[in-house]
């Protein structure tokens, strides 16, 4: 199967930098996918992110999005259209006073059919389980309420990717399940492919594959598991495993012998019940 996107070599550096933000990344998203990005500050993840619906475009290389060369004006549309971004603040995407009124913004600009947005909406809520709330003010929203509420909005585009550039970092710990309970359903149920920028290990462990960026570079590239066996590679790049990893890691120093492959909180819980039963 062709990807959805492609990542050629690109660079990219912002006026007045020592040095490059993006440094020959090279990537291919699958349709349907989950691929989370990691990396510490300044890394290149949310340029990286930008890169992929040519709200940045690169000083060489290219990003193909369904064959689509983003750097392409005339391709700006349909590049935009199959691939959706939602940021770390709700409140920047929000612009109406009702919930549904918002998430049929961007349809209408769109020029799509009245009935047709209506559909949309209507979908787009419940995919996010925000639809017993679609006359409620937005600004009366929980953040992580808010969140789904501007994933619904792009959703409505029906895109075939969905970009998340940190969508939990301003959230508290009930807003981010809820936010990725709603990525998560939107690729299993939907289909929908989804790169998740992130610096929750958490968050990452449920991704189908993880990316780790250093200054600019792809540095790590695989499952979770492979991902987060190598700690004190993860370390060395100023990241960490997911805080259920730590834990068994802890316990077994302590004199446990609890399987290491655990990234989750379930299977965490799972494996310590099976070891004290």
């Amino acid at each position: 199967m062709d990807p959805i996107i492609r990542v050629e070599n690109i660079t990219y550096t912002y006026p007045d930098a020592p040095g490059p933000a993006l440094d020959g990344v090279s990537l291919d998203i699958a349709p349907g996918s989950f691929t989370a990005v990691l990396g510490a500050n300044g890394s290149g993840k949310s340029t990286l992110a930008k890169h992929l619906n040519a709200i940045l475009t690169p000083a060489s290389g290219r990003v193909l999005v369904d064959g689509m060369d983003t750097a392409d004006e005339a391709n700006l549309l349909a590049v935009r259209r199959r691939v959706g971004m939602v940021f770390q603040n709700p409140d920047n995407q929000i612009v109406a006073n009702v919930v549904e009124d918002d998430v049929a913004f961007a349809p209408e600009n769109l020029g799509v059919e009245p009935g047709e947005i209506r559909r949309r909406v209507d979908a787009a809520l419940k995919q996010v389980g925000m639809y017993e709330y679609r006359l409620h003010a937005p600004h009366l929203l929980s953040g992580g309420q808010k969140q789904r509420v501007a994933i619904a909005g792009v959703l409505a585009m029906e895109p075939e990717v969905l970009v998340l550039d940190e969508p939990t970092a301003m959230l508290d710990p009930r807003g981010r399940r809820e936010v990725m309970a709603a990525a998560q359903g939107l690729c299993r149920d939907r289909g929908v492919a989804v790169v998740l920028i992130t610096h929750h290990m958490d968050e990452a462990a449920r991704a189908d594959r993880v990316l780790a960026l250093d200054r600019g570079r792809v540095a790590l590239d695989g499952t979770p598991r492979q991902i987060f066996a190598q700690a004190e590679r993860l370390r060395a790049l100023g990241l960490d495993v997911p805080e259920a990893a730590g834990l068994i890691g802890r316990l077994n120093a302590a004199g446990m012998h609890l399987p290491t492959d655990v990234l989750t909180d379930e299977q965490c819980a799972a494996v310590i019940g099976e070891a004290l039963v």
